[in-house]
């Protein structure tokens, strides 16, 4: 089943972002999160004094569920905007809540949109897979510094982004796929070649870059038991919501040092590690802003948790091939980060990055590594 594109959308952002959104199953994927759900719903009742008689902008409503949550808790005005027809269930759940009078759905994008006032409250659940994929805050940021008064509030208020030496992972099931892929291909050339007379080989090279793109230089969703981390977390990068820029978001360079810390107890004989990817998420706070402070800071995490991970999991960004350290070792390196050229909804990283040993008093610092990967 597919539903037809609003005018409002181009139509390669609604093929590549905008038009999963506009089911109900992909909604319900969401709102089944209870970690994510608990957060949002903790973030607006905890801090109902400050949605008291507010004007409150919910920029990508979605089902409509933050709107519908922040009218209970006393707005006067909600404007929930939603770019896709998801936008007629929100208005329909709105008036099946009794909220109908209160929150008023806007279809549009919401740089496209023109509202009838300023607003003191900015709510928005806008965060992609490592925090920035999917671009949505850069809408976010526009409806900021368009629609947000002087002194409001940005719910959430600050993001942070994470990154952890792990072990374990699907690694070594993606080499495995990609080798059997390039098996495959070497006996579909020759089959094409001795059947139809066409040969094929000269495409060899191009395929083999393209399968290694996919299996080996894509990271993975990932549900990352805390058992599985060699070293304690580094925030790679913060933002506070209500300064960021929607330049500063456009490219990261981030340095980063990861200790190698395992309990003597979780070493492998000899006391190797297998280092075998990096493990990338983030958390985000609603604190309020400095002018209007939350009576009760609420965080939202996607951390590894032994209980399991919220739907948004980790990102996994596994080594071709694994390194063996010690506890004791470093990681030292650089995070790159930008926007896909060829869909700005997608991230492009890379780790630039050395093995780093310390002994006698001197340092053993081992060949670089560089390993990009795209996040889809």
């Amino acid at each position: 089943m597919a539903f037809a594109k609003p005018d409002n959308i181009p139509e390669g952002d609604f093929a590549n972002y905008f038009c999963t959104y506009g089911f109900l199953y992909h909604q319900k994927e969401m709102l089944e999160d209870q970690v994510r759900m608990t957060a949002y719903y903790d973030s607006v009742f905890k801090n109902a004094n400050q949605f008291k008689d507010a004007v409150v902008l919910d920029v990508g409503t979605g089902s409509g569920i933050l709107a519908i949550w922040a009218a209970q808790a006393g707005a006067r005005k909600v404007y929930a905007v939603e770019a896709t027809n998801m936008a007629q269930h929100a208005r329909t759940l709105c008036e099946a809540n009794g909220v109908g009078d209160v929150v008023e759905v806007l279809q549009g994008k919401i740089e496209d949109l023109k509202l009838p006032e300023q607003v003191d409250i900015i709510i928005s659940e806008w965060m992609g897979y490592f925090l920035l994929r999917e671009s949505m805050l850069d809408s976010v940021l526009v409806a900021r510094d368009k629609w947000l008064k002087p002194g409001g509030a940005m719910y959430p208020s600050s993001a942070r982004m994470f990154l952890a030496p792990i072990r374990g992972g699907n690694q070594q099931q993606k080499a495995r796929d990609f080798q059997d892929s390039l098996k495959g291909w070497k006996e579909f050339v020759q089959v094409t070649s001795a059947n139809y007379g066409v040969d094929m080989s000269v495409l060899d090279t191009k395929f083999q870059s393209e399968q290694k793109q996919h299996f080996l230089e894509t990271s993975s969703w990932c549900d990352i038991h805390p058992a599985q981390m060699i070293g304690n977390s580094h925030v790679l990068k913060e933002f506070d919501l209500h300064t960021v820029t929607v330049e500063d978001i456009a490219v990261l360079d981030e340095k980063f040092v990861l200790p190698i810390d395992v309990a003597e107890d979780d070493m492998s004989p000899g006391g190797v590690l297998s280092f075998d990817g990096l493990a990338g998420w983030f958390d985000v706070d609603f604190a309020g802003s400095p002018q209007n402070p939350a009576d009760s800071v609420v965080q939202l995490t996607t951390a590894p948790d032994s209980q399991g991970a919220t739907h948004w999991g980790q990102q996994g960004f596994f080594l071709h091939p694994v390194m063996a350290v010690n506890s004791g070792d470093e990681i030292r390196g650089k995070m790159h980060m930008e926007r896909n050229k060829e869909n700005h909804r997608l991230m492009d990283v890379l780790f630039d990055f050395s093995h780093v040993r310390s002994q006698d008093g001197q340092e053993y610092v081992g060949p670089p590594r560089h390993a990009p990967y795209c996040i889809e």
